[in-house]
């Protein structure tokens, strides 16, 4: 068997966790105000009501479900839960690019080692455990926030969410959904960096000064790595989404009693419903994403050229 292709970038040649942690973070705030309106489209076709036969669905698809929120939410209502997410996505996006150049550096004998395609995966799935610990009640703040309708509003924002949700479960109502936070991450995360790391190598020419890719290369780089990430995770975030939505003891089996109500019910295709607006998302709010790590890992060179 021939040897496993290797592939290098800039971050391979000399792997620096906390320069990944500060441009992780700068790269999140980034995705997140790009793609926080489709991610709400997302949530509600993926936990609207299911329907009997002869009745229309709460959303056709995701243009109707927009212009049903716009219409009776107004522009803001897609921007409905951002607070959580941009609040947190500084840590999790930083947590996430800090556990990628962990899960490099102890896979290399030297920092100067080329890392293969696999082993970028396996550096990407280790960071998905990372963000787990403040992704998963992160996730289950937003989804709660997000399929709230016009003025039979529940709850008044990320802080009166965790109220309500301590004083009906305790700590483990606030992070329901841990389990399939890890289902969905694991896989996901190494499609993603993986996939960025890749096209990254393979479209920038060798002779550019420093391994710079160039910022169409990132934005296409990056948006492929989103539209990799959701592909496999698509499924597992969904199950997430209806777990950490539904009333306290509907799944007493989490996951599951989801998958398993979701086959019988509506079939296995409903594990993609909502996916639409996750692919649309996808490749603005992760180029956007890395062309902010992009330029904060360049100006941290800048800054510090010797760290």
């Amino acid at each position: 068997m021939s040897e496993e292709k290797k592939i290098t970038s800039s971050s391979d040649q000399k792997v620096n966790p906390i320069k990944d942690f500060i441009s992780g973070g700068a790269g999140g705030v980034c995705a997140v105000l790009i793609g926080h309106p489709l991610d709400t489209i997302k949530v509600r076709l993926q936990t609207m009501p299911q329907v009997t036969a002869g009745q229309a669905p709460l959303y056709a698809g995701t243009l109707d479900c927009a212009t049903k929120i716009i219409k009776k939410e107004g522009p803001l209502g897609l921007y409905k839960g951002m607070a959580a997410p941009l609040t947190g996505v500084a840590p999790i996006f930083a947590l996430s690019f800090f556990g990628f150049g962990v899960g490099k550096k102890i896979q290399q004998n030297n920092e100067n080692e080329q890392l293969s395609t696999s082993q970028l995966f396996y550096a990407g799935a280790f960071a998905g455990v990372f963000t787990t610990v403040i992704m998963a009640p992160g996730e289950r703040i937003k989804c709660l926030l997000q399929i709230q309708e016009g003025s039979n509003a529940k709850y008044k924002g990320p802080i009166d969410v965790v109220k309500h949700l301590y004083k009906e479960g305790g700590i483990r109502s606030i992070f329901k959904g841990t389990a399939a936070t890890l289902l969905r991450d694991i896989p996901a995360s190494g499609m993603y960096f993986m996939t960025y790391e890749s096209i990254k190598k393979y479209l920038t020419p060798a002779d550019s000064p420093n391994s710079d890719p160039g910022i169409f290369t990132t934005i296409f780089a990056g948006g492929m790595a989103g539209v990799s990430n959701w592909l496999v995770g698509m499924p597992p975030d969904t199950l997430k989404s209806r777990l950490q939505t539904a009333p306290e003891g509907t799944y007493p089996n989490g996951i599951r009693d989801v998958f398993k109500k979701l086959r019988k019910e509506e079939g296995l295709k409903a594990l993609y419903r909502g996916c639409a607006p996750v692919m649309i998302r996808a490749f603005p709010a992760n180029g956007a994403c890395f062309v902010g790590y992009e330029f904060a890992q360049s100006a941290l060179a800048w800054a510090f050229p010797n760290w």
